[in-house]
C-alpha cells in the first residue's frame, strides 16, 4: 500500500474535480479509495467508510493508477463493449420495434434474454441479457407498462364528425351560456376493496398494503357540466334504464331550478330554457325506446347526444372518476356508510381537486374532451 502523501498536489486535484463530476458510482468509488489512501487511511478503515469489501479496497489499491484514469475503469465491461458491432446495434433496434409474433414467436415481450438469444443466433455476438438493456437504456429505450389503446375499434370518420360538432357546442354555449348546457353523463363503482396504486418506496423494499377485502360497493350516476365544471353525483343501487331516467329528472330539475333562480318565469322553462345537451355512453339502458320516450314527453329540454364506439375519451367526466378513485387508493373503509360519505364529500360538495389537463396513462385514449 502506498505511503501517505503519495499524490502531488495536481494529482489529488484532479482526482477530487473527477469525483464530484463523474456520473458513474463506480468510478467514484476508486477515486475515493485512493483519495482516503492518500490521506493514510487503511484498507479495514476505507472499506468501513465507503461501505465496501477489504478485497475491493485492496484491489484497487494495487490497480488503481492515478496517472492512468482509465485504469479506473471496469476492463470487463470494456471489452464487452467492444463486441457489439455497428449492425449489432442496427438490428437490435429493429427488432425491439417489432412484435415477437411477427419473427414467429409465441411469446408477447421482449426481455432482455429473449434479445440476447435472438440477436445471438442472428449475429453470432453473444450478449447477456443485463448487457443488452444497458445498451438499450443508453439508447434511450425504457421498460415501461404499454399503454392499452383502442384505435383498432373506433371508426376514425364518426369521431370527427363528433369532434366537429362538440366544437360547434363550445361556440354556441360561449354566446348562449343561459340557453345551451353541456353535461357530460356517465356511471362508475367504488368498493370497500383496496385499491393499489404505485407509490414512492425504497429501492428493494416494497411498501406493504393491508391484505383485507371487504365487501360492499357504491354505486354513483353523475353529470359535470362542461362550462363550469359543475359537478352532480347520485348515489344508485343498480345501473339501469329506469335509474338513469330517475337521474335525469334530478338533473333536470337542478337545471330548471337554476333558470328561476335566475329571474325566468317557469312556465317558459320548456320552451325557451336551457337546452341540456347530455353526452353519454352506448350501454343499453341509455337507448331504452321506453326510457327515450319519456325523456321526449317528460323532459322536452334533455337531448341526449351518443359519442361514438369505443371513445370514452370524449367524455371528461371519467376524469372525475379516475381522480377520485385515485385518492382514495390505500385506504381501508370500515363501511359502505363511511364510503359513501367520502365520496359525497369530494365529488358533491367540491373537495376533489382535479388537474383538468393531465392525461390518464393505461386507460385507452387519454382524455381530450377539452
Amino acid at each position: 500500500m502506498p505511503a501517505k502523501g503519495f499524490l502531488s498536489l495536481e494529482k489529488k486535484q484532479r482526482l477530487q474535480e473527477i469525483l464530484k463530476q463523474s456520473l458513474r458510482a463506480e468510478v467514484r468509488e476508486r477515486v475515493l479509495i485512493i483519495l482516503l489512501m492518500n490521506d493514510g487511511r487503511t484498507q479495514e478503515e476505507i472499506a468501513a467508510v465507503i461501505g465496501c469489501s477489504r478485497r475491493t479496497v485492496a484491489y484497487w489499491c494495487v490497480h488503481g493508477d492515478p496517472d492512468k484514469i482509465e485504469s479506473l475503469e471496469d476492463g470487463r465491461r470494456k471489452r464487452e463493449y467492444r463486441k457489439v458491432t455497428q449492425e449489432y446495434l442496427d438490428k437490435l433496434i429493429e427488432t425491439v420495434e417489432k412484435e415477437p409474433s411477427d419473427l414467429g414467436y409465441e411469446f408477447g415481450r421482449w426481455t432482455g434474454e429473449r434479445l440476447a438469444t435472438y440477436l445471438s443466433e442472428k449475429t453470432g455476438i453473444k450478449l447477456t441479457g443485463s448487457q443488452v438493456r444497458k445498451i438499450l437504456q443508453r439508447k434511450k429505450y425504457a421498460y415501461l407498462w404499454a399503454k392499452y389503446s383502442l384505435e383498432d375499434r373506433q371508426n376514425l370518420v364518426k369521431r370527427k364528425e363528433f369532434k366537429e360538432k362538440f366544437k360547434n357546442y363550445l361556440s354556441i354555449g360561449k354566446m348562449n351560456p343561459n340557453h345551451f348546457q353541456v353535461w357530460f353523463w356517465d356511471e362508475s363503482g367504488f368498493s370497500l376493496r383496496v385499491l393499489r396504486r404505485k407509490i414512492w418506496g425504497k429501492k428493494g423494499k416494497r411498501k406493504k398494503v393491508t391484505g383485507q377485502r371487504s365487501r360492499g360497493r357504491v354505486n354513483i350516476m353523475g353529470g359535470l357540466r362542461l362550462c363550469d365544471k359543475k359537478r352532480l353525483c347520485y348515489f344508485v343501487d343498480k345501473g339501469n334504464g329506469d335509474t338513469f331516467y330517475e337521474q335525469l329528472k334530478q338533473l333536470y330539475e337542478f337545471v330548471r331550478q337554476e333558470w328561476i333562480g335566475n329571474g325566468y318565469s317557469s312556465e317558459d322553462f320548456c320552451l325557451s330554457g336551457s337546452q341540456i345537451i347530455t353526452i353519454l355512453d352506448n350501454a343499453n339502458y341509455h337507448k331504452r325506446k321506453d326510457i327515450c320516450a319519456e325523456i321526449e314527453k317528460n323532459l322536452p329540454n334533455v337531448i341526449l347526444d351518443f359519442l361514438p364506439a369505443y371513445s370514452q375519451d370524449y367524455n371528461l367526466i371519467k376524469l372525475v372518476w379516475h381522480s377520485c378513485k385515485e385518492y382514495i387508493a390505500h385506504r381501508l373503509f370500515q363501511s359502505v356508510a363511511e364510503l359513501k360519505s367520502l365520496l359525497d364529500r369530494l365529488l358533491n360538495d367540491g373537495e376533489l381537486i382535479i388537474h383538468w389537463g393531465r392525461k390518464i396513462k393505461n386507460k385507452g385514449n387519454a382524455i381530450c374532451a377539452t
